[in-house]
């Protein structure tokens, strides 16, 4: 559904969402963070090397999975008041998958057991060694597989008790898949070609398939790699949703606009209740859903060549990983201090304030720039 771009009513529509969403967050938070803390689902120092610090230390015992709360006012407000299968089904349905992974490694890092990680040397040992042939097959024809679990497991940084992540990219190649079905086949023959800024539209045909899996997988993680500071996701978003909420409203885009704004509404009290020091923590099932629901909605408004400046700061520090990772394989040391790049500037000295500060600007600029590439 789409209406004049500019239009004012459906501006002031957005507002009633978004002013709705925010009010309710407000009156819900207390009690989320009561039901937290009663759950005694709160960040444990044992296995979270990043709490060692003796500035990091006060964060122990704060309630994760704060994220609860914009994952579950965006979906009551969007299934009573702005229900449309073709346009939101979707965003929403995804965006719950990806907030339950999250949930479930949220959970399992606090009260599940040390999960069981075989490195290759160990593997190939068992090839030898174990007295049963069929085993012995077993791990000789799964090696390939455990290769890729290696290769994969160096990107993540979780401590061994949650979901680990070659699951965890197994179910997002699940919702990715969904959307990218959704995009090719729902939405029609215009969201297979990509926008392109002054030059118009370049058709993708089937490509734009695989195109949307690798965005909806890497965006849900990069705000997850984000999500390490109090205040630094949060407020991220809240500048991300607002330059999408702005973006679909310039277009006329009814749905995308009244879900957006809904999502800034509720950042607003997230953020309000997140900030050092945070009374509660966003936890995977907010990153990852609301990463998720980010990659969906830039492609869904036909925009995808935006992602990555829209969600800018995101993707700085995903690629962090990305750089650090590779010169630890190749080279043997390190690129930066410490990775993701926010735990960088922590170790050169950077209070946490003046680190979200930072990061919140220059990523409102380039919130700015991709609001305004979207008029050409």
């Amino acid at each position: 559904m789409s209406c004049e771009p500019f239009s004012p009513e459906l501006l002031e529509q957005a507002m009633i969402y978004l002013l709705s969403a925010t009010v309710g967050s407000f009156v819900l938070a207390p009690l989320l963070i009561k039901l937290l803390y009663k759950l005694n689902i709160t960040r444990r120092n044992e296995f979270d090397f990043t709490l060692r610090s003796s500035e990091r230390s006060s964060k122990i015992g704060t309630p994760i999975m704060g994220g609860i709360l914009v994952i579950f006012v965006v979906t009551i407000i969007t299934l009573i008041f702005n229900w449309e299968r073709k346009y939101t089904f979707v965003p929403i349905g995804v965006m719950g998958i990806s907030a339950m992974l999250g949930a479930a490694d949220d959970l399992l890092n606090i009260f599940g057991k040390k999960r069981r990680f075989r490195s290759i040397e160990h593997v190939k040992t068992l090839m030898r060694i174990h007295k049963s042939w069929q085993t012995r097959l077993w791990y000789k024809i799964t090696l390939p597989l455990t290769y890729l679990k290696n290769f994969i497991g160096a990107f993540g940084s979780h401590p061994g008790r949650g979901v680990l992540v070659h699951e965890k990219l197994f179910f997002q190649l699940l919702a990715g898949s969904v959307t990218a079905w959704w995009i090719y086949a729902k939405l029609g023959g215009d969201w297979r070609s990509l926008w392109v800024p002054y030059d118009g539209q370049i058709n993708l045909g089937w490509l734009i398939i695989p195109l949307v899996i690798l965005l909806v997988m890497f965006t849900a993680n990069a705000v997850n790699i984000a999500d390490g500071l109090d205040g630094l996701a949060g407020g991220s978003l809240l500048f991300t949703f607002l330059g999408l909420t702005l973006i679909s409203w310039i277009e006329g885009r009814v749905a995308f606009t009244l879900l957006n704004a809904t999502v800034v509404g509720t950042l607003i009290a997230y953020t309000y209740f997140n900030i050092k020091p945070a009374r509660f923590q966003m936890g995977d099932v907010g990153s990852l859903g609301l990463g998720a629901l980010l990659a969906i909605n830039v492609i869904a408004i036909n925009k995808t060549i935006l992602l990555p400046i829209i969600g800018f700061i995101f993707y700085l520090e995903a690629f962090s990983v990305v750089i650090q990772v590779f010169f630890r394989r190749v080279f043997g040391r390190r690129f930066f201090k410490m990775a993701p790049l926010h735990h960088h500037f922590e170790f050169h000295g950077w209070s946490e304030e003046k680190i979200v500060m930072r990061f919140w600007l220059i990523h409102a600029f380039f919130v700015f720039v991709a609001v305004w590439l979207s008029f050409h």
